[in-house]
């Protein structure tokens, strides 16, 4: 086959998956076995990974201005004219279309690479879940939801797999849905992402009201002629869109769902954090780059808002004991990291990280998994210690990973993180060396509570119950996409060294002309550019200051652990602010959630507050009235409909049963009836 007819092949890189998810969540628990199920999910998803890749090389070998390709499926749907200041007054309609291009090369192999490698270790971490069907259809619909997203050609159809990677994450987070704290987590995360997604909307409808369309070619190719006039409309879309990204991103202040999202299980955890639901509003972000280069508002809003997230949660992470919340504040401090790249206009530096951070970060998070599983579902690090000896592999791919994250020369978070940093220090604002400042400190505060969990796990004494079984390795069907995770942990990093270490390809003139398009101005376009001291001297920096902070973790958690114990004593008010998380889930709980609920409560039983004496002294004759009023209305009209119909239904249900006597001669009886009916009817009215 001629290698550009793999690009017309692109459409079933999400079809695919759509159909293990039809065939194990309509057939599955009936039909299939374990192992059928099994194959149906990961065999839909890898050859989703192997046309990804195809079509990845055949847009490799074309031009780069040429790198471009879309594909119209079918009309979604149509209006008729649309009139607006943006509008030409045809007809409108949406396409279901995709678009590959480097941007959506890139992001459809890690979704697909990364989620095969998750599907496959799920087998030997969910083998004794009584469900596996219905984890794999959620698992392939999560798929699909998510490379619907990045391969849409529009902002609708990118909308579209934007909600369905919510519902996905509200599925899995509470898949063991027995668990109050499961269910009620995957609640939290579809609660706090409507808000966020309220923004997206509102965005993308002054979108379509400024420009009478939703396609990418046509928002971000008039952009620069059409926004360049109108400075406040572009400042107003990048911070409408940017609310959506904190919402799925997890940055502040909408990140509150993410470490409750540790209640699913942990190949879920891999999936979002790693290759999906969290990845999703960077890449919008990347994606909408033509429209923030528009607004500096928007812009060095982004930029602070990523680099408070990075320091916030990193310092949240510092005295965590649960190991999939340390990793959780671990991914939103990375997410700031790749907003800071955003904010700072090297946004290919921002995707590098999340291609980056998607192998390492499934590598600690199936390594945890694998340390969960071998500990019999013990996830608190104070339960932990000498585990290197009962899981010398698992000890391993931590460690690789561990190194990754921290920045640490030759593996892959080393090439990205530095690149962020790099592109903070070259800004020209005070604001930009903020950045930097806070990006520099968070590098080191990462390193340390990285090797914290990493020295509590597999060092020191063994603090784990001896009466309960011993840890033991994980099956070779979760050890093998581990070592797989870290082999490109080391080596993903290599396909962006940058010029001052000798690099020659770089990952960011590969995206650069998807990111920038074409109709951008020469002016707008970022020039972040330092000598190669400049580079070397923070590169050395930067790993000094990692090294350092590990070095700290290893006389704290090794060498002397009764250090941490004093120091936490020693600052006791400090480490229980850090230790409850600085108490933000209870300030959202007294400000937002609780009177919202109060409010809800009172207008429809307003009479109780006045009994309870809430309202004391109002109690007038007139309140008492719109009291009873609101009562009435509520509980007597609108419940009262309700249960009628429920009633009526009950009561035709109790008569029809009756008439199913079961007796042949009834039936007969009845049939005649009919037809005697039937025939006085007709002989009557003719």
């Amino acid at each position: 086959m001629d290698q550009n007819r793999w690009l017309d092949l692109i459409a079933l890189v999400p079809l695919l998956p759509a159909c293990g998810a039809l065939l194990n969540g309509l057939l599955g628990r009936k039909f299939f076995s374990r192992g059928a199920v099994h194959a149906i999910a990961i065999g839909t998803v890898a050859l989703a990974f192997l046309l990804s890749l195809l079509a990845a090389f055949a847009l490799l070998q074309l031009p780069p201005a040429e790198r471009h390709f879309e594909q119209s499926l079918f009309t979604w749907f149509e209006t008729g004219p649309v009139r607006g200041p943006g509008a030409t007054g045809a007809s409108f309609e949406i396409d279901w279309g995709y678009q590959l291009d480097p941007l959506s090369a890139l992001m459809i192999l890690v979704v697909t690479g990364v989620g095969l490698l998750i599907h496959i270790y799920s087998i030997g971490y969910m083998a004794h879940d009584p469900s596996p069907q219905r984890f794999f259809c959620y698992l392939n619909l999560f798929m699909f939801a998510m490379l619907t997203l990045v391969l849409a050609n529009n902002y609708m159809l990118m909308f579209l797999g934007w909600e369905g990677v919510g519902l996905c994450s509200y599925l899995l987070i509470g898949f063991w849905f027995h668990k109050k704290s499961a269910a009620d987590a995957g609640k939290k995360a579809f609660v706090v992402n409507r808000i966020g997604d309220f923004g997206f909307m509102l965005g993308a409808m002054l979108i379509f009201a400024t420009f009478g369309s939703f396609d990418y070619t046509e928002v971000l190719g008039r952009a620069p002629e059409v926004l360049g006039a109108a400075p406040g409309v572009a400042t107003a879309i990048g911070l409408l869109l940017f609310v959506g990204a904190c919402g799925k991103s997890a940055q502040l202040p909408l990140y509150v769902w993410l470490p409750d999202a540790m209640e699913g299980p942990t190949p879920v955890s891999a999936l979002i954090h790693a290759a999906t639901m969290v990845t999703a509003g960077v890449y919008m972000v990347a994606r909408s780059a033509v429209i923030y280069l528009l607004s500096p508002t928007a812009m060095l809003t982004v930029l602070l808002i990523g680099a408070a997230t990075a320091l916030f949660a990193a310092t949240i992470g510092l005295v965590q004991n649960d190991i999939k919340r340390v990793l959780a504040y671990s991914t939103v401090s990375q997410l700031g990291y790749m907003f800071v790249a955003c904010g700072a206009g090297l946004f290919a530096a921002g995707i590098f990280h999340l291609m980056t951070h998607a192998f390492f970060k499934a590598l600690l998070f199936l390594g945890a998994g694998s340390v969960i599983h071998g500990m019999h579902e013990e996830q608190d690090l104070r339960r932990m210690g000498g585990l290197k000896r009962h899981m010398p592999w698992t000890w391993g791919v931590m460690g690789v990973a561990c190194l990754a994250i921290a920045g640490i020369p030759g593996l892959a978070g080393f090439f990205s993180k530095d690149s962020i940093l790099a592109a903070a220090f070259a800004g020209h604002t005070d604001y930009h060396k903020l950045a930097w400042a806070i990006g520099f400190l968070t590098a080191g505060l990462t390193a340390f509570y990285m090797f914290r969990l990493f020295f509590m796990t597999f060092y020191g004494a063994e603090r784990f119950d001896h009466h309960k079984p011993h840890p033991h390795e994980s099956p070779w069907v979760m050890i093998g996409p581990l070592l797989i995770l870290a082999l490109g942990s080391v080596v993903a990093g290599y396909v962006g060294v940058p010029h001052f270490l000798g690099g020659h390809f770089s990952v960011g003139e590969f995206l650069e002309p998807a990111i920038l398009g074409e109709a951008l101005p020469a002016e707008l376009r970022p020039e972040l550019h330092l000598s190669a001291q400049v580079e070397w001297i923070l590169t050395i920096a930067t790993t000094l200051w990692a090294l350092l902070m590990i070095g700290l973790a290893l006389r704290f958690y090794v060498n002397k652990p009764e250090r941490a114990a004093a120091l936490a004593a020693r600052f006791p008010a400090l480490h229980r602010l850090l230790l409850d998380k600085y108490r933000v889930d209870e300030l959202y709980d007294a400000t937002i959630v609780n009177p919202y609920k109060a409010t809800c409560t009172g207008l429809w039983k307003f009479d109780d507050w006045v009994v309870d004496g809430t309202l004391v002294g109002f109690t007038s004759w007139a309140t008492k009235r719109l009291s009873g009023l609101s009562i009435l209305f509520d509980g007597g009209f609108v419940d009262g409909l309700v249960n009628l119909v429920g009633y009526l239904c009950r009561l035709g249900g109790r008569g029809l049963r009756r008439a199913q006597t079961g007796l042949v001669q009834n039936y007969a009886l009845a049939v005649v009836f009919g037809l005697v009916a039937l025939a006085g009817f007709y002989l009557f009215w003719s």
